[in-house]
């Protein structure tokens, strides 16, 4: 018995124990923290299962899930049975593993998982799953032999929050699709799903109290072309999620292991609510869902006490959605210039007896007023926030969480000054509306920047955080805008294969991250995408667009004096 180092992962290939056939190369994304390999495999076909009568119930049902869908793949059903010794596979509870951690054991004789809790179980499976053929992902049955490498994992998440960040606003997009989306989370040990539900160009959420918000507010009079400023394609684009949809897909999620955080965006932002509710802004409108990108200047009127009173009962309606312990509550991109000359909001700041001074102006503080009030709201009804780090400017109360989307620095201030914080930082690659490619000819449109797989997996999120404060780093998240992606197999793109990269980040200790064992690897999770039917960026591997416009990489050289031709 050893233990395998990273480098050598990537050629393990044992002989089967009980056949001719030979497992998969080991190609676990995310890599298990460690993993010791003996020799030999075990063959699945018609293995019999055993369920620890403690394991969770939504455990049970992802385990059941997959005996059945392994039954159907292998031609042969496997059975359940009651008592441990007579079965080959075994799962079974463990109460001295953390949350999330859980244990696999592969030998000549059968499989024993272990774990403490719902998702230490899913994410079990989710690694058989990937040690076997891709096969195993359909419903249908397969002539590949669904044999197991012999290895024992001890595995656990490196941190606690390990999210993606969808943007149905600037570009609406289906249940289903979100679904998929989710479906992908779920192989590479995702938990969060931060929804994006509120912008300038659209509202998605039901709102019972406030009918005009999805009758209005969800549908733009067409959209700018390309980079287009001041263009419209004159297209009517919209849609939102009924409460009954988004109460599917939180249930969707949780089975799978992940939570959903929606976020309304707060006080910018908001053009979209202004449009169906003028008297909530300083100037009282009219205003028009914006058909256009950027940073409006007309923001929520926070001087009135009727924007306070939406804003409550909006965020009520949506606690009875979303159970998450957080709800993001927005705070970027707010533009003072409406506060400065409302009478309403100079009032307030009056009231409040806010002025200039610390390098933050008085209306800065007005948005901390805001910030803090709503936190207050949603902490006396048991929930957290969660904000953008423009939050930090001003003051902050005590139990917020900073979102650091510009560059890493948000991150580090706010650990430095005990607070909790989210990893997202756009100069990182996070921000996957960036081009993967220098050859943005080929590539389908993006927002701009460059953010290579590379540079996503090459991402420490405890740099330049004080030694004494890492532990505020709750985790690491990737954000997908959608100002340019306007269909599912663009949305794809842009995602594949970057969250393979941003999944190892969020699980792997940093000493047990290596771009060439994870390289190898990522040759399986692609023929993943294609078992599955999703649409990838195949840059990494020497070929750039969207499926039906794919053409060749440059050569070096070519790249070289292509990419000098566009800076003459």
């Amino acid at each position: 018995m050893k233990h395998l180092t990273l480098l050598s992962w990537v050629s393990l290939a044992c002989v089967a124990a009980c056949g001719t056939a030979e497992p998969e190369t080991f190609s676990v994304i995310p890599s298990p923290n460690q993993i010791t390999v003996q020799a030999g495999s075990y063959d699945l076909k018609g293995a019999a299962f055993f369920v620890d009568a403690a394991v969770p119930e939504k455990a049970k049902n992802a385990i059941e899930e997959f005996r059945v869908q392994l039954g159907t793949v292998t031609g042969k059903q496997s059975k359940t049975v009651s008592d441990e010794a007579s079965a080959a596979v075994k799962f079974v509870v463990d109460g001295t593993l953390a949350d999330e951690e859980y244990t696999l054991d592969v030998t000549g004789e059968g499989v024993r998982a272990a774990a403490s809790s719902d998702n230490g179980f899913l994410f079990a499976v989710q690694t058989i799953k990937q040690m076997l053929p891709v096969e195993v992902y359909v419903n249908a049955k397969s002539s590949k032999a669904m044999v197991l490498p012999c290895v024992s994992i001890q595995d656990k998440p490196r941190f606690k929050y390990r999210g993606l960040h969808l943007d149905p606003c600037r570009h609406f997009f289906s249940i289903e699709e979100t679904k998929k989306i989710l479906d992908l989370m779920a192989i590479y040990k995702l938990n969060v799903l931060h929804w994006h539900l509120t912008e300038d160009q659209g509202w998605r959420m039901e709102i019972k109290q406030y009918p005009r918000l999805t009758e209005v507010s969800a549908y733009r009079n067409g959209t700018m072309i390309n980079k287009e400023w001041g263009s419209n394609d004159g297209i009517r684009h919209g849609g939102f999620y009924t409460q009954e949809e988004m109460k599917d897909v939180v249930a969707y999620a949780d089975k799978l292991g992940i939570t959903v955080i929606p976020e309304i965006d707060l006080p910018g932002h908001m053009v979209a609510a202004l449009t169906a509710y003028p008297e909530l802004g300083c100037t009282g409108g009219p205003y028009e869902v914006w058909t256009r990108w950027g940073v409006a200047e007309d923001v929520l009127c926070v001087g009135k006490e009727e924007t306070f009173t939406f804003l409550e009962n909006v965020l009520t309606e949506m606690l009875d959605i979303f159970p998450s312990e957080y709800i993001h509550i927005g705070g970027d991109e707010c533009p003072k210039v409406r506060w400065e000359k409302c009478p309403d909001c100079q009032k307030r700041i009056k009231a409040l007896g806010l002025r200039d001074h610390d390098g933050h102006t008085a209306e800065q503080y007005l948005q901390s007023y805001v910030t803090a009030r709503i936190q207050k709201f949603l902490n006396d009804k048991g929930r957290k926030i969660i904000g953008w780090d423009e939050i930090l400017e001003g003051e902050l109360a005590e139990g917020a969480t900073v979102m650091s989307w510009r560059g890493t620095q948000g991150g580090i201030q706010a650990a430095s000054h005990g607070f909790d914080a989210i990893m997202t930082p756009s100069s990182e690659g996070y921000y996957f509306d960036y081009y993967q490619s220098h050859e943005t000819d080929k590539e389908p449109l993006g927002i701009g920047g460059y953010a290579p797989i590379e540079k996503v997996y090459a991402y420490e999120p405890f740099k330049g955080i004080p030694d004494d404060a890492t532990g505020h780093i709750l985790g690491v998240q990737a954000n997908v805008w959608t100002e340019y992606i306007a269909t599912p197999e663009h949305l794809e793109y842009m995602i594949l294969p970057r969250l393979a990269a941003l999944s190892e980040v969020q699980w792997c200790n940093a000493d047990n991250k290596d771009f060439t064992r994870f390289d190898a690897a990522l040759n399986h999770s692609v023929k993943i995408y294609d078992e599955l039917g999703y649409t990838y960026c195949k840059d990494h591997w020497g070929v750039i667009g969207l499926p039906g416009s794919e053409q060749p990489a440059r050569t070096p050289e070519e790249l070289e004096a292509w990419l000098a031709e566009q800076k003459d």
